[in-house]
């Protein structure tokens, strides 16, 4: 448990220490960015190299959700589970932000917080999937069954997680391109070796934060279950 919590310290220290570059490369190394028309581009545009990491961080962290429970239903192990829970809270919680960073960006590009467009509807919908994955975890006390249906509901549920990320290219979208596309007014792809290394940055800050929050919240899951232990008798699985 001492080295666990050396390691979570030692992420937490590297995501701390490379989110304040992130953040000085954003205000102060970026040169102005403009758009198609050469129009400088208004500072909200700025958010993108937050709004666009965290999302892919999202993404992430139900990819190993659904990884997890896929080997929960085939092992029946204990750590397993333990992984799904744990990205699936930090994954929506990523989730949460993406919604909001984009609104604020969204007021600026489109004059709205929010509109019905296909990328911001499925990323509700993607939020809203894995808020119910986590009431459902809530709901039900008896661990091996709420680790089994919790385990099913992070497969099935996986499906909103292409389905946001694919759905400017199946559909119509205001939404600019998360790879590709040119920049536009609206901001969406990048050019430029400044703006590429802190984009690279950023994505490398919010993953170091991803990994800390995601070992810190093991190790307190795993000490969650031995109190469970005690409650409900052994849990089928070892850590």
């Amino acid at each position: 448990m001492a080295a666990n919590s050396r390691k979570t310290g030692g992420l937490a220290a590297a995501a701390a220490g490379v989110m304040l570059l992130a953040v000085y490369m954003i205000f102060f190394y970026l040169p102005l960015i403009r758009d198609e028309s050469g129009e400088v581009l208004s500072g909200s545009f700025k958010i993108f190299f937050f709004h666009m990491p965290i999302a892919i961080i999202s993404y992430l962290a139900f990819v190993i959700v659904f990884a997890a429970s896929v080997f929960y239903l085939r092992e029946k192990a204990l750590k397993w589970d333990i992984y799904a829970r744990s990205a699936a809270e930090i994954g929506a919680l990523f989730a949460f932000l993406v919604l909001a960073t984009g609104s604020i960006w969204a007021k600026d590009a489109w004059g709205w917080y929010w509109i019905w467009d296909i990328r911001l509807t499925t990323s509700l919908v993607l939020f809203l999937v894995y808020l119910a994955y986590l009431m459902l975890r809530k709901s039900l006390e008896e661990p091996e069954k709420r680790a089994r249906l919790a385990a099913v509901f992070g497969v099935v549920g996986f499906v909103s997680v292409p389905l946001s990320f694919f759905s400017i290219r199946l559909w119509r979208s205001a939404h600019p391109l998360m790879f590709g596309g040119n920049t536009g007014g609206s901001g969406g792809g990048l050019e430029g070796t400044a703006l590429q290394l802190t984009l690279f940055v950023n994505f490398a800050a919010y993953l170091l934060l991803f990994l800390a929050l995601f070992s810190l919240k093991v190790d307190n899951e795993r000490m969650q279950e031995e109190l469970d232990e005690k409650r409900y008798g052994e849990f089928e699985g070892r850590i």
